[in-house]
């Protein structure tokens, strides 16, 4: 009977042994770095789904950012106080800022911690910079607009309402010590397991939607991280300011050499695809119309192809721009959410690079050849003559025979040129009943 028992307890045990860690409470990690554009806001927004989806304690956002769009900004602003899921933000790695539209997030959020060497402020609205390196600022009405958006997140959140308006009126900026003192934000955090450890058991500062507020248990956690997608790491680099005005800047340049310099077709060529990119990297565009914009452009290089041909060049173009246009437009997650789910999106970029590569040798080969038929003029009587081959068949010095398609006609040798017999010549000009003809 002691036997028995023993193992009945060890089987429960062994039962209820997975039960336990299956209990552990995920958190998602993620990193938004660089301008705030219409592509991090698609990226907030699939982080927040995958948090959701999975049920997840908290969904903590690395935050490095020196600003961006303000569109975007509220759009993001949006997600976040629509989240299930507790978002922190957490300005991170040492140097990282958050600053104008990174503040705004932050402020947003339902827990903000910032690393020792950090800083987050700045917020003052600009138009831009003089020519002499000024700030143009932004007038009244602008800033006390801003003023106002910032004073309500501070104030639904509990936070340090002056020192928010600070951050806009008098451009402030505050290290991890001063924010915490000035209660702006709750955590200074080494990094995200020392996030966790002082993060534990404190209550979210503004309601998750749905939930009311939320204590925090990050007591038996499993952190995962999610890791943006390849077309994420593109626009990113593409949006750039840096590097997005030089792309607008040598492409422009790009279409206007071209158009001096007609026949040669490269710098026209390079100079559409580096301004798209351009374009596309100023982040005006979600990742839909960025797609989409890439692939009308891979068609209309394709088409030129077919109507100019220049050897392959608007293939090669139309092939990159299809290509990229598609894995933008259908690679567009981050952490492995996609347009559609990861595995369908693997077969997909080979169906696109397939596809693209059956395109472009069909409008290389197939439709150029169907177009220079068109434009081929129907030839008739001596005009079939120019550029057949025929054989001498008694010296052209500079006159004599020649035989072509069985005939024979009395020929005249280009630029009065001895041709002995038996040497091949071509029909290069008809005078009357006289071939003009060239050796071979």
């Amino acid at each position: 009977m002691r036997r028995i028992a023993v193992v009945i307890a060890v089987l429960v045990f062994i039962l209820f042994l997975p039960s336990s860690s299956a209990q552990k409470n995920v958190v998602y990690v993620a990193k938004v770095s660089g301008t705030i554009t219409e592509y991090t806001a698609d990226q907030f927004t699939r982080y927040i789904k995958i948090a959701e989806e999975h049920k997840a304690e908290a969904l903590i956002i690395e935050l490095n950012t020196p600003g961006g769009q303000g569109d975007a900004m509220m759009r993001i602003v949006s997600l976040i106080q629509n989240s299930t899921v507790p978002v922190i933000i957490y300005v991170y790695p040492r140097g990282a800022i958050a600053a104008s539209a990174g503040t705004y997030i932050a402020m947003a959020s339902h827990l903000i911690a910032m690393a020792p060497g950090t800083s987050i402020g700045a917020c003052e609205p600009i138009l831009g910079y003089a020519p002499n390196g000024s700030i143009i600022r932004a007038p009244a009405k602008i800033r006390n607009f801003y003023t106002a958006y910032m004073r309500s997140l501070a104030e639904e959140s509990g936070r340090n309402v002056t020192a928010a308006e600070k951050f806009v009126m008098e451009d402030l900026s505050l290290t991890p010590e001063e924010a915490l003192k000035a209660h702006v934000i709750e955590v200074v955090a080494d990094n995200v397991p020392d996030l966790l450890k002082k993060a534990n058991g404190m209550k979210t500062k503004i309601p998750v939607s749905g939930r009311g507020y939320v204590t925090l248990n990050f007591t038996n956690v499993e952190v995962k991280e999610l890791n943006p997608s390849l077309s994420y790491e593109i626009v990113t680099f593409l949006a750039n300011p840096a590097v997005s005005y030089i792309l607008l800047t040598v492409g422009m340049l790009g279409l206007i050499f071209g158009f001096l310099t007609p026949g040669w077709h490269v710098p026209e060529t390079l100079g559409a695809i580096l301004l798209v990119l351009g374009v596309i990297g100023m982040g005006y565009f979600g990742y839909n119309y960025a797609g989409l914009l890439l692939i009308v452009l891979g068609m209309v290089f394709f088409v030129a192809e077919a109507l100019t041909p220049t050897f392959g060049l608007f293939t090669v173009a139309g092939l990159v721009s299809f290509i990229l246009g598609g894995l933008i437009l259908f690679g567009k997650g981050g952490g492995g959410v996609y347009l559609v789910n990861e595995a369908t999106f693997r077969t997909l970029r080979l169906a696109i690079i397939v596809t693209g590569i059956l395109l472009a040798l069909f409008f290389l080969f197939g439709m150029a050849a169907v177009v220079r038929a068109k434009r081929r003029k129907p030839k008739a009587g001596r005009e079939e003559m120019i550029g057949e081959i025929g054989a001498v068949i008694e010296d052209l010095d500079p006159e004599g025979l020649i035989k072509v398609h069985g005939e024979i006609w009395r020929a005249r040798s280009l630029k009065g040129k001895v041709i002995k017999v038996g040497k091949k010549v071509r029909v290069v000009e008809v005078r009357g009943l006289t071939l003009i003809v060239e050796e071979v």
